[in-house]
């Protein structure tokens, strides 16, 4: 596509000028040249964390105070683009208030391990949830007037060595994971800019990669923003700008400027080039000043409570045995765990967010149920180490005299964070002694767990009640509150698969790789996908999440669709319980009998249903051409294959309730059969079977046993032929026939 670059304005600009407005001024803000002026840039992605004074890209200085919105670990269990395209508004009023341009977000990575030191901020190990999710984020920010920042571009999924190592990825499973969120946001909201990361793609840094930034993102994808380097992310300027990288933040002293001005002046790289990326980051800083609201100040009482209802649809109930839940009123709690009282609502690093206020979940459970009827033992504290003993005591002896123990478990600050992976996934070892001390003394126990990244729930399954609380936000505390008493019935489902044990992690054996360079030997085999392909148990699989209420499916009806819908699903969702509730019904595809190997199923679409206790409701899902398609290496371009894809709707990944079918037409370029291509390929077509395939079984057919086919050709020798290239027939058959002969055919099977 062509460039939307306007250049002109910059032809009085000196060399040294021009080169300059490709990177920053300080930590926070793009550089005022000429008539192109200066905009703030700060981190996000669920809160604003501009920094007035000191500054620094690790969390450590203060910020301005703002809300604490449940961060992508959490906001992604509510599967709602409504309610996230929502947040993204509340987002864009903080920043319009704060004078901010840019906020630095949202984190679009896969959750390619649960060790990953950063999933925190990321939505799903799930390409098309995490694309449609990053879309909503960016549409509702943008509507205000604030550019997003979508990041990190490209397969940033580890913490360690993070600002070298190699990520080493196939061309299909890179395009068909890795990069398909980015390109759904792209093609969908057109982010204002992009954050490329830290490391190299397939040997080549992020930052100065043509292929990834000027190729895919741009030529391909039609992105029409500029491309934003991730702090410290840039090891060559010259390369990075010539490989399509428009800022480079932070400032660094004026070192990239003058290196780029040498650049220039020695011929290295052209003057066109710079103008363009200094153009890029003029438009954006001008679109910026025009959309800002001098003067907006926005209503934190109504931001807290859209905090409070985003952590409340966050929730997943994973466990309910008994129907222990909801509690009563008149209920005696034992309340336990020190996040009970000093809550972990969010992830530590970059994206920390100073809050405007938080709710304190104990504070909130005693004004839910009484304080008379709630006490508290902190059972242990979040530094970890060995059990406290007087502490456990404590904690039995509240939880015995007491009608249900609510335990709150889970990772603290030090124990997660940006910068650095986990080597494991356990909970800290006294939490887990704590908890069995409490089972044996109050089996009516409630675990709420506060996590970034999964956890094993091996010692935690005992529990016959257990809520995935992950990090809320500043609105957790009423949000738990809610959700234990039955006033909000959760109806969170999991964004990721909870594996039953570390060693059956799809990336185990190659994470977090080697000597800077990591290979992702698992390929397409992310998450659900790697579980089921290999039949593992899960200790709660992807999508999963209860309710209060249940809920039934019916009438299930698949059509091919119209345009880029090509497959349209309606669902009637009936609430047989009585309370109302919310169900996310999930449509997964596929295709047996494929040319190329698939996963067993695949997400691919999903919608967020309200039903009434008692009522029905009609649901309608869509599956977009583009999220069906595969990459296909040897068209070097996406396929979307014919044939009778298989429908499967449910609850989540390992609950699938309706089963149907649906045929869809081809959509792509054609392959056209060559000398190289096989035996096999050749039977594939049904033109050229028919055209060749009786001349190649009379060639080969003295090969073959007294058959047990009707040309005579065993189908044993069929099998193996399979793989023969058609150049090579001649001389397996003898002579019988001439590559020349074969080649007319194929010319004609390609020209029809």
């Amino acid at each position: 596509m062509p460039h939307l670059d306007d250049t002109a304005r910059f032809s009085n600009l000196t060399n040294a000028e021009v080169s300059s407005l490709s990177s920053g001024a300080g930590f926070w803000y793009s550089k005022e040249v000429g008539d192109v002026p200066a905009i703030n840039l700060s981190d996000g992605p669920h809160g604003l964390r501009k920094q007035d004074t000191s500054a620094d890209h690790l969390g450590i200085a203060p910020s301005v105070p703002a809300t604490c919105f449940p961060p992508a670990v959490a906001l992604a269990q509510t599967w709602d683009v409504e309610l996230i395209d929502r947040v993204g508004r509340a987002l864009g009023e903080e920043s319009q208030e704060e004078g901010v341009g840019i906020l630095l977000g949202p984190g679009t990575n896969i959750k390619r391990d649960p060790r990953c030191g950063r999933n925190f901020e990321y939505f799903s190990e799930d390409p098309v949830l995490s694309g449609e999710l990053a879309t909503a984020w960016v549409s509702g920010l943008q509507s205000q007037g604030i550019g997003a920042s979508l990041k990190h571009f490209a397969a940033n999924n580890q913490e360690d060595d993070r600002m070298r190592v190699d990520a080493q990825i196939d061309p299909r499973t890179l395009r068909e994971i890795y990069l398909r969120p980015f390109q759904k946001t792209v093609q969908a909201a057109q982010p204002w800019t992009i954050m490329c990361s830290y490391n190299k793609v397939n040997g080549t840094y992020a930052s100065q990669n043509h292929w990834l930034l000027t190729q895919v993102l741009r030529d391909e994808w039609g992105f029409e923003g500029y491309v934003v380097s991730d702090w410290g992310a840039v090891d060559d300027r010259v390369a990075a700008v010539s490989a399509g990288l428009d800022l480079q933040m932070p400032y660094d002293g004026g070192i990239g400027d003058d290196t780029l001005t040498a650049a220039l002046e020695s011929g290295q790289i052209d003057r066109a080039t710079v103008e363009h990326a200094a153009a890029r980051v003029a438009r954006i800083s001008d679109r910026s000043v025009a959309e800002r609201k001098e003067g907006f100040v926005y209503d934190r009482d109504e931001h807290h409570a859209l905090a409070q209802e985003a952590a409340s649809r966050a929730i997943v109930l994973l466990a309910n045995e008994g129907g222990i839940l909801p509690l009563a009123q008149g209920t005696k709690l034992a309340v336990i765990g020190e996040f009970a009282t000093a809550p972990r609502i969010q992830g530590s690093g970059s994206s920390r967010v100073n809050t405007t206020r938080v709710d304190v979940p104990l504070e909130e459970l005693r004004a839910e149920f009484g304080a008379e009827n709630v006490e508290f033992a902190t059972g242990f504290t979040t530094e970890g180490g060995p059990a406290d003993r007087a502490l456990v005591q404590e904690a039995v002896v509240a939880a015995s005299g007491a009608d249900v123990a609510v335990l709150f478990m889970g990772l603290g600050y030090s124990q997660e964070s940006e910068g650095f992976d986990r080597t494991h996934l356990d909970l800290p070892a006294d939490q887990l002694e704590l908890l069995a001390a409490v089972l044996e003394a109050q089996p009516r126990t409630v675990v709420v767990l506060t996590h970034g990244a999964v956890v094993d729930l091996t010692e935690v399954v005992g529990a016959p009640a257990i809520l995935d609380a992950a990090l809320l936000g500043q609105g957790g505390g009423r949000a738990i509150a809610a959700v234990l008493s039955g006033a909000v019935n959760p109806c969170g489902k999991l964004a990721e698969t909870i594996p039953v044990r570390l060693k059956d992690v799809p990336a185990f054996g190659n994470f977090p790789g080697e000597h800077g360079s990591v290979r992702y030997g698992e390929g397409l085999y992310v998450g659900y996908r790697w579980y089921e392909e290999r039949a593992l148990d899960v200790a709660f699989p992807f999508g999963h999440g209860l309710s209060y209420t249940t809920f039934e499916y019916s009438d299930l009806a698949v059509s091919a669709g119209a345009g880029d819908e090509v497959i349209v699903a309606e669902v009637t969702v009936t609430n047989t319980g009585s309370v109302d509730g919310r169900e996310i019904v999930q449509l997964y595809t596929s295709l047996e009998g494929s040319a190329f190997d698939r996963p067993v199923k695949e997400l691919k679409a999903f919608a967020v249903a309200a039903v009434a206790a008692g009522e029905s409701v009609r649901v309608k899902l869509a599956v977009k051409a583009s999220d069906l398609s595969v990459w296909d290496v040897r068209r070097d371009g996406w396929f979307l294959e014919g044939g009778s894809y298989g429908v499967h709707v449910g609850a989540s990944s390992a609950d699938i309730r309706l089963n149907g079918s649906v045929e869809v037409t081809e959509v792509g370029q054609k392959l056209a059969l060559t000398l190289q291509s096989t035996v096999g390929d050749l039977l594939a077509n049904p033109a050229a079977a028919a055209m060749i395939g009786p001349m190649i079984a009379e060639g080969l057919g003295g090969l073959a046993d007294s058959g047990d086919s009707e040309d005579g050709l065993g189908i044993d020798m069929l099998k193996m032929l399979e793989s023969l290239p058609l150049n090579r027939i001649g001389a397996i058959a003898g002579g019988a026939f001439t590559i020349g002969q074969i080649q007319q055919v194929l010319d004609a099977v390609n020209a029809l």
